[in-house]
């Protein structure tokens, strides 16, 4: 199994490669013992929600990698590619605290060369809200962690809920090409004033910060709505009518975000990415915030399960 650190232990070195080859040749080993690898993609400036990710893998795997690559595919021309915060000997150190077996770092121009011709596009579910504001976003998102699954080969990978439409997208792309990796999906981890992990939001200036926490705040306003049907009396058995409620009550926190931009606030099937419909309900809805600071954008959700329509 793989190492685990005892609370408040010394970090240790954990060893590192940067080629498709080399972290393969280290697989392939692991396999031949009949070892279960568990896998956990980031994009380096690790916090609280990768390194639970890492020890949630490590219960279910006997070895766990973890990549960090800031993946160019999935940045517009217009988004902060160049300013996503690095720090790779504090990746490093943060890890070796955790049970991590190996990290995978390729390397970006040999990873993804420029002449890189080959886009995995996703339709349904990437196409909506987060594939509206980010065109092409979701195509980087499902290419590299295709790659980087044919390049580690694991049983297991781990993706947080955070990031939801990011996991359903890849719930569909290795559902429809076959993959057989199983992808298991961590909690959201939350500061304590409710602020979801982010390894953006060691960009927000002191008053962006503050009103960060409206995001959480308006999740909260949504799923009270949701559950209480606050809804115009003629429609309050709809599910429907109630999921516009919920996204009328974000809107109205969030409104309060005034160094920000709201990108969207929404209540959807969390199948489907589309608003639900009162034929066939479905047993969750999933409310989803973006908001635009200057300094960072910022994505939050929160699963909400309903009952019968009352």
């Amino acid at each position: 199994m793989a190492v685990r650190r005892a609370k408040g232990a010394a970090s240790r070195e954990v060893p590192s490669v940067s080629s498709v080859g080399a972290v393969r040749r280290i697989v392939a080993g692991w396999r031949v013992r009949g070892e279960r690898i568990a896998f956990v993609p980031t994009m380096g400036y690790l916090h609280e929600g990768h390194l639970s990710l890492v020890r949630r893998a490590a219960r279910v795997a006997d070895r766990v990698i973890v990549s960090v690559f800031v993946n160019p595919l999935q940045f517009g021309p217009r988004e902060d590619f160049a300013a996503y915060p690095r720090d790779w000997s504090r990746d490093r150190r943060l890890l070796g605290e955790v049970a991590t077996d190996l990290v995978f770092t390729p390397q970006p121009r040999l990873y993804v060369a420029p002449d890189h011709a080959t886009r995995i596009s996703v339709e349904g579910v990437a196409r909506p809200l987060e594939g509206e504001k980010r065109p092409g976003h979701f195509a980087g998102v499902a290419t590299v962690v295709a790659k980087l699954l044919n390049s580690v080969i694991p049983d297991d990978l781990w993706l947080g809920q955070k990031d939801a439409q990011q996991v359903a997208v890849v719930r569909r792309m290795m559902s429809d090409l076959d993959s057989p990796v199983q992808l298991r999906v961590g909690p959201t981890i939350r500061e304590r004033d409710g602020l979801a992990m982010s390894s953006r939001n060691v960009r927000l200036t002191p008053g962006e910060r503050a009103q960060a926490t409206l995001l959480y705040k308006a999740l909260k306003a949504g799923r009270d709505a949701l559950r209480e049907g606050d809804a115009p009396r003629s429609g309050r058995d709809s599910v429907a009518a109630r999921a516009r409620a919920a996204e009328r009550a974000m809107a109205r926190v969030l409104a309060a975000a005034t160094m920000g931009h709201l990108d969207y606030a929404a209540a959807v099937d969390p199948h489907t990415f589309q608003p639900p419909i009162d034929v066939a309900p479905p047993r969750r809805i999933l409310l989803l915030v973006a908001v635009r600071f200057p300094s960072a954008r910022l994505i939050d959700n929160v699963p909400v399960p309903i009952g019968p329509s009352r």
